[in-house]
Order: structure tokens, then C-alpha cells, then sequence
């Protein structure tokens, strides 16, 4: 405008008078414009001053933005005009006051307990987050959220401006300006509340670079030192967990940390850092713990890693966390290949949830843990390695220098065992004749070692570890030696005096049989590692090689010994063929007499018979012929003579044509086939035979059969037909000895046949007891001699103990022997070979 008036001025003719005045309105418009000119630049030199005031506390301020908010929330407020300005920042969901100006002490404690808020709670914020800038000039006005209306009344104003933080696209938080009257801010202040708002944004950005540089050092820097307590402990992991604890500690800005390792379903307490005695004891006392009862366990089961924002929101944190101090608590899993071997915790004391970057600092750190436990792991695996084979090297040198001694190499395994297994005391024991011996020790202490020796030699069938461990062929361990229920106090008290909790014991294996065993105990409970089990393994396979070097060598040793015995052996052989032949020439004989015998005997049978009837007729043609009352009465009663006479003829020559036949079959040469038997089928055909021809013979019989046949039993080389003569023979002489005992009237009594069979190794046991008569002593040392016999006559021939004699003794070189007592039992036993070796049994 003043502009336009000069040129207006210069182009027409004036009088001196409107000169004046004119050249005063110039004047008048150049002062006001220059005043308005030094306004705007006094303005500008205070927005800049403010920008550059900003700018200097951004510079000195570099890792914390809460400053520059402090100073942009104040510019803001003076250049605005305002009553008060905040500014504030998004965090996930809600938002977080971090700088305002005050006003009144009281509607200060109301604006920051307002705070943080969810931001779904006022839509106003919910749209400054979505980038606009929004103003209400009244905010009594209608269309004001009551939210709002309520926070300027609480806070006395009555117009308010919000302008957006954003970040490369994404709201990061808002600046709001106030005034005590009602009105719209200028577009001037507008634009330069987003200049604050920009600075505010640079603000925070250059804090998030800072930091995270920082950070990244800090976190090289605790890499670096986690690295070189790795390098300085190759075997030991624990430095590595107590330096990831403090490093993860600091680092995290926690109240506490803590590393623990997962072994045997239970979390182990590796390392932490303190915090004080009473709280450290608190958590000491809290592991190990089962997993059932860990609920982290759980909560980072598929490997990421999980917060709990309030320990009073969760009952099975609540109880530690007040003991140790603190409210907050982040769960980071240790992975490996997939499966957790551990946890990190770290806790703070403030409630609330960990940064991002914090749990990916964790997470470098549980990898960390991982990588030294493998590590060590690695380590101690090659030194283990090297460690077995020297022991190794060591028992092949004793094998070597002691050819003919196992008992060298015995001692040698129980040292190696018990030094690379870390153990307490080691023993070694050998099966000998169903017995367990102890064959080497480590020396513990005196009163240790007295009991230790005087437990063997023990039984195979005794409850003990090595002797189940010796009857199985499969190891066992016992983890507590207190506390298992099914424990004897002789093993307790062992345990105790030897200075033992737990034991693991593996049978020394040759084809599957075991020849011994090898033991290593600890002084603390609990299970025994597979490394463990697996090295005491291998030592019982060089023992048992040492046992079968040392067998060969005794084998070589013993062979001329041997040959000598053999050519005894042979002419005992030839002499019991000798003796075979003698009694083969003996039967021969016996079958001939019995036979020359037999057809006169057969003639006296048969013309006893035919008297007798010859007897009768002449009664029958006497009987019409008149005869005095006297010669009639001889006649009768020498008749009768006769026939009684012919009658003990006939009687008799029967009984002696059953000698003649059981000579013959006494005399008998071989017995049908010879060849492998099912012997508890012999003895069940034997016993169905016998009580079914006695039930035929007499119906009335009765007796209570019992069977007691061993599975294992199984099969010998054996004349069927034989055997199941002779235990014909014994089954009814048991039913003989039952009926007499019935007979006599003793008062509850049941007639008992009992058959059993066992397995005695290389023979098989076959037994027949019955609970009749019993036999006296003088029958029993007559029993087994030919033709003697206690049955009435008619009943027996004396022969079948003889020839049940000859076929298990003679025939198969076996035994049968007789145990009894005299109106209780009689019990037969016969050992039968599994093989053959009686010459002539295959022919």
C-alpha cells in the first residue's frame, strides 16, 4: 500500500502543502512497516534462537531424547502463545507422556497419572496417529470428545492444537499446544509446531542410532568377553554362564539374571548374578525343579522367547519374585538343534514389558550359552576319547603280560572304570559254578573292604544287583542306596560303610551268557550318564577277551594233559565194552535157558490144565455108579485133592512162564530205535498208560495223579521204548504201594502219584513219589536184584527193578536211586545223559 501511494504521488502535480502531508504519510507507512518488519524479524530471530536452542540440547543430548522434548514441549508453548504444551510418544498400543510445561501442581499430578493411556481410549489420538493435525478452538464445543473436554478442563484450557510425530512414514508420537482462550491456532503457528515436530522426530531418531550404536558396542564388547572366558575355560562351562549372566544383567539394565540348564526332566540352577543373601538363598533353594512344577518350562517350549510383564498377575511367579525384589521377568530358551537345553531369565524391578532390543540381546547371549556348551561338550568328548583309548592301551598291555592271569587284568578295568567315570569305587565279580566271586576292588577304606569281601562269594539266585545283573545279562544301576524302597538294610549298610549313594553295574557277556560283572559306584544319588554306561561296556568287552586269551592259553597248556586223559579214557571205554559183551554173552545165555525151559514148562501147564479136567469127567462117570457112603466119601475128597494139587500146578507153572517171558525181555538186546526224545512226553504217555491199564485191570482204582514237568527239560538221546517200560515199571509200583496204604484203612488219606522232570544242565531229572507203603531197608538193599520181589505170588516176577536198572544204568549211563520212608513215601530218581555215550546205543 505504501508502494502504491509513492507512484501515485510522483505522477500528478501537487502543491507544496500536499507534498508535505504526503511525504508525512510515507513516513508514517515506512515506520509502522518497519516496525512490523522488526516484529516479524524479532519472531524469526526467536524461533530460530528456539530452533538452535533445540538443536544444541539434540547435540548434547545424544542417547536421550527427554531433554529435547523438555526444550521443544517449552518453545512451543512461549512462541505458540500457549498456556501449556506436552509431548508425547506411541508405544505399541497405549500413549506415554514424556515432557509437558507446567501449570498448577494439581492439574500436574492429574495430566501424568492420565498417563500412559490406551490410545483406542480417546479416537481423537487414534487420529494424530494416522498423521493428521488436528485443532479443536473451543474445547466446549459439541463436537469435542467428552475425553478431551475433560483433560482441558483438568488441566484449564480452553483451545488445543495436535500435531503428529512421524518417522519416515510411521507415527512415533504427538506435540500438543494450549491456550486459556478459545480460538484457532494461525497457519504460521502450525507450521511451526511441525518444525518442532520435526525436530522432535530427528530428536528421537539420532537417540534410537546413538543407543543402538552404543549397544552394538556394548554388545561386541560383552561378545568379546564371553568369548575369551570360552577360550580361557574349554572344559568347564560354568565361567561361560556366570559371565553371560553379568554381562546379560548390565547390559538389560535387569535387577537380576539367571542361566539354567535342563538335565534329566529337571531345571538346574547354573548361574546368577546376587542380589542379596536372603533373596540369593531363595533361589538356590528353588532348584533343581521337575518340569511339571516349571512353568517357563512350558511358556518357551517352541523357542521363542516370552515375558511376563507383573509377577502379581501370576500366581507361580508371585511367591519368588517378592522374596528376590522384583516385578518383571523375560524367558529366553537356550536352542539346540531344535530342542531346548536350557533358559535365561532376567527380571527387573518395574513392571512392564521388555524393549525389543533387549530380548534380542538375550537371545545373542542363550546363543552364546549354547555355543559354549557344545563346545565344552566337544572338548571333553575328544579328551574323554583320548582318556578311553589310553586305558584301552593300558588293559591290552596287562592282557598281554598276563597270558595265563586274568586276575591282572580284573584289577587294571576296576581302576580304569573308576577314574574316567569319576566314581567312588569300582568292583569286578566272575560266575563260577553258580556263584559270584568277587575277582577285583578299589580299595576304599579298611571297614569298606572287610564288608565288601565277606558279601561274596554269593549265589546267582541272591537279590543283589550283580547277581540279577549276572542272571539277566542286562545292566542296572540303583540312583539312591537310602531311599529305594525294595532294598535290604544289608545292601543300605554296605552302601553306607563303603561311603556309596548310587551304582551301576554291566554284565561281562560271552555268546549272550554272562561269565561276570563290572561295577562302579558314586557318592552321590542319582542316574548314571550314557557315556558312563556306554565306557563300562566297553571295559567288560576287553574283559571278557582277556577271560577268552586267558582260556586259550590254559587250553594250549592243558592239551598234553589232556591227550594223556583221553588214552585213559579209551581203555576205560574198551574195558566197559568188554564188560557190555559179558553181559551181551550173559543175555544170550539167559534167552537160551529160558527158552529150553520154556516148552517143557509149557507141557506141564498144559497137562496140569487137562488133568484137572480129566479130574471133573472122572467125577461126572462115577457119579451113576453105585459106591458105599465111605469109599464114595474118599473117592470125593481124594479127587478133590487132585484138584486142588493140579490147580497149584497150574498156579505156579504160569508164574514161572512169567519169569521165563521177563527173562527173555531182561535178556533183550537193544530197544527199538535210539534217538532224540521229548522226555516230559515219555513221562505223560507213561503215566496216561499206567493209570488207564490199572483202572482197566482193577475199576474201582483211584489215585491223584500229579504233574510237575520243567518246560526246559527238553529232549535225549534215549531208547523210548525202554524208558517208558522202566517208568511203567516205577508208576505201578507206585500203584501198587497207594492201594496197599488205602487198603489198610488209614483214616483222610489220598492216594498221591507225583512225576516231575527238571533240567540239570547236561542231564535230565525224572522223578516218580508216590505216598503209599514205603519200602523197608532191608527190601530196599534187595530192590534192584533180579527175580527179588515182596507182591504176592502171581503179582510180580522180581524183575522189573532189575531190568528198569540195566536199561537206565547199563543201556543209557545214567543212575536211578531210591529215597523212602517207611509208611510216608517212595520217591524214584533216574539222571539220564542228554547224550548217549553208552557204547552200542545206536546200534
Amino acid at each position: 500500500m505504501p508502494r502504491m501511494s509513492l507512484h501515485q504521488a510522483g505522477s500528478g502535480m501537487t502543491t507544496p502543502s500536499n507534498e508535505i502531508e504526503e511525504l508525512e504519510r510515507r513516513l508514517q507507512s515506512a515506520a509502522a512497516e518497519n516496525a512490523q518488519l522488526r516484529g516479524e524479524l524479532a519472531i524469526a530471530r526467536d524461533r530460530q534462537s528456539a530452533s538452535a536452542e533445540i538443536l544444541r540440547t539434540i547435540a548434547a543430548s545424544p542417547s536421550d531424547a527427554r531433554p529435547v522434548f523438555a526444550a521443544i514441549a517449552s518453545s512451543s508453548k512461549r512462541l505458540l502463545g500457549g498456556f501449556s504444551a506436552t509431548v508425547l510418544q506411541f508405544i505399541g498400543d497405549e500413549l506415554h507422556l514424556v515432557a509437558f510445561t507446567p501449570t498448577s501442581p494439581e492439574a500436574d499430578e492429574g495430566l501424568k497419572a492420565s498417563f500412559p493411556r490406551k490410545i483406542a481410549d480417546f479416537p481423537t489420538f487414534a487420529l494424530v496417529r494416522s498423521g493428521e493435525t488436528i485443532q479443536f478452538p473451543d474445547s466446549e464445543a459439541a463436537d469435542v470428545p467428552e475425553l478431551n473436554r475433560q483433560l482441558a478442563r483438568l488441566r484449564g484450557f480452553r483451545s488445543v492444537l495436535f500435531m503428529p510425530l512421524m518417522n519416515r512414514g510411521a507415527p512415533v508420537g504427538m506435540i500438543s499446544v494450549t491456550r486459556a482462550e478459545p480460538g484457532a491456532f494461525a497457519p504460521d503457528l502450525v507450521e511451526l509446531l511441525q518444525t518442532f515436530a520435526d525436530q522432535a522426530v530427528i530428536a528421537i531418531e539420532n537417540a534410537r542410532l546413538f543407543n543402538e550404536t552404543k549397544e552394538a558396542l556394548e554388545r561386541q564388547t560383552a561378545t568379546a568377553d564371553i568369548l575369551k572366558v570360552m577360550a580361557a575355560s574349554p572344559s568347564d562351562v560354568q565361567p561361560v554362564f556366570e559371565a553371560i549372566a553379568t554381562n546379560a544383567n548390565r547390559l538389560i539394565g535387569g535387577f537380576s539374571t539367571a542361566v539354567l540348564r535342563y538335565i534329566d526332566g529337571a531345571a538346574h540352577l547354573a548361574a546368577f548374578t546376587p542380589t542379596d543373601p536372603a533373596g540369593d538363598r531363595v533361589l538356590q533353594a528353588s532348584f533343581p525343579v521337575p518340569f511339571a512344577q516349571f512353568p517357563p518350562y512350558q511358556l518357551v517350549a517352541n523357542g521363542a522367547a516370552a515375558q511376563l510383564p507383573d509377577t502379581e498377575l501370576e500366581p507361580a511367579a508371585r511367591d519368588i519374585a517378592r522374596a528376590r525384589g522384583y516385578r518383571s521377568m523375560l524367558f529366553t530358551p537356550l536352542m539346540s538343534e531344535g530342542e531346548t537345553i536350557g533358559i535365561i531369565i532376567a527380571t527387573r524391578r518395574a513392571t512392564g514389558s521388555f524393549a525389543e532390543h533387549h530380548v534380542r540381546l538375550l537371545q545373542t547371549f542363550a546363543d552364546q550359552a549354547v555355543i559354549a556348551i557344545k563346545n565344552v561338550s566337544l572338548f571333553n568328548a575328544i579328551r574323554e576319547a583320548l582318556e578311553r583309548q589310553t586305558a584301552t592301551a593300558d588293559i591290552l598291555k596287562v592282557i598281554a603280560a598276563s597270558p595265563s592271569d586274568v586276575t591282572p587284568v580284573f584289577q587294571a578295568i576296576s581302576d580304569s572304570a573308576k577314574a574316567l567315570i569319576g566314581g567312588h569305587s569300582s568292583t569286578v565279580t566272575r560266575v563260577i559254578d553258580d556263584m559270584l566271586h568277587l575277582a577285583a576292588f578299589t580299595t576304599d577304606n579298611e571297614a569298606g573292604n572287610a564288608d565288601l569281601l565277606s558279601s561274596f562269594p554269593t549265589p546267582l539266585s541272591s537279590s543283589g544287583i550283580h547277581s540279577r545283573v549276572a542272571r539277566s545279562g542286562e545292566y542296572a544301576f540303583r540312583s539312591d542306596m537310602q531311599n529305594e524302597p525294595d532294598l535290604t538294610e544289608a545292601m543300605k549298610e554296605l552302601a553306607r560303610t563303603r561311603g556309596y549313594r548310587s551304582i551301576l553295574v554291566v554284565p561281562m557277556l560271552r555268546d549272550g551268557i554272562a561269565i561276570g560283572t563290572i561295577a562302579v559306584t558314586r557318592r552321590e544319588p542319582g542316574h548314571f550318564p550314557d557315556k558312563a554306561i556306554n565306557l563300562l561296556k566297553t571295559f567288560a568287552d576287553q574283559a571278557v577277551i582277556a577271560v577268552e586269551n586267558t582260556r586259550l592259553f590254559n587250553e594250549v597248556q592243558d592239551r598234553t594233559s589232556e591227550l594223556a586223559k583221553s588214552l585213559d579214557d579209551l581203555r576205560a571205554a574198551q574195558d566197559r565194552l568188554i564188560q557190555t559183551e559179558k553181559l551181551a554173552s550173559l543175555g544170550q545165555l539167559t534167552a537160551g535157558i529160558a527158552h529150553e525151559i520154556k516148552n517143557p514148562l509149557n507141557f506141564v501147564n498144559n497137562f496140569a490144565s487137562l488133568s484137572a479136567e480129566l479130574t471133573e469127567e472122572l467125577n461126572e462117570a462115577l457119579a451113576p455108579v453105585p459106591l458105599a457112603d465111605d469109599l464114595r466119601a474118599e473117592v470125593d475128597e481124594l479127587t478133590g485133592l487132585l484138584k486142588d494139587n493140579l490147580g497149584k500146578v497150574v498156579q505156579h507153572g504160569r508164574r514161572a512162564d512169567s519169569i521165563v517171558k521177563n527173562m527173555l525181555l531182561h535178556s533183550r538186546e537193544g530197544g527199538g530205535e535210539h534217538g532224540l526224545s521229548d522226555i516230559n512226553a515219555l513221562v505223560e504217555e507213561s503215566l496216561n498208560l499206567a493209570y488207564h491199564g490199572a483202572r482197566a485191570e482193577r475199576p474201582g482204582f483211584h489215585v491223584t495223579l500229579k504233574r510237575e514237568l520243567d518246560p526246559a527239560a527238553g529232549q535225549a538221546e534215549v531208547f523210548p521204548q525202554e524208558i517208558t517200560r522202566v517208568l511203567l515199571n516205577l508208576i505201578s509200583n507206585g500203584f501198587h504201594a497207594v492201594t496197599r496204604r488205602k487198603a489198610d484203612g488209614a483214616a483222610g488219606y489220598e492216594p498221591t502219584l507225583v512225576a516231575a522232570t527238571r533240567d540239570r544242565g547236561n542231564d535230565i531229572e525224572i522223578t516218580i513219589r508216590d505216598n503209599g507203603t514205603g519200602i523197608p531197608d532191608e527190601v530196599k538193599e534187595k530192590m534192584f536184584n533180579p527175580f527179588f520181589t515182596t507182591k504176592p505170588a502171581g503179582e510180580g516176577t522180581g524183575l522189573g527193578l532189575s531190568m528198569s536198572h540195566d536199561i537206565i544204568v547199563k543201556q543209557h549211563g545214567g543212575t536211578i536211586d531210591v529215597a523212602t520212608e517207611l509208611g510216608a513215601f517212595t520217591e524214584f530218581t533216574i539222571r539220564l545223559p542228554r547224550k548217549s555215550s553208552f557204547p552200542g546205543a545206536g546200534r
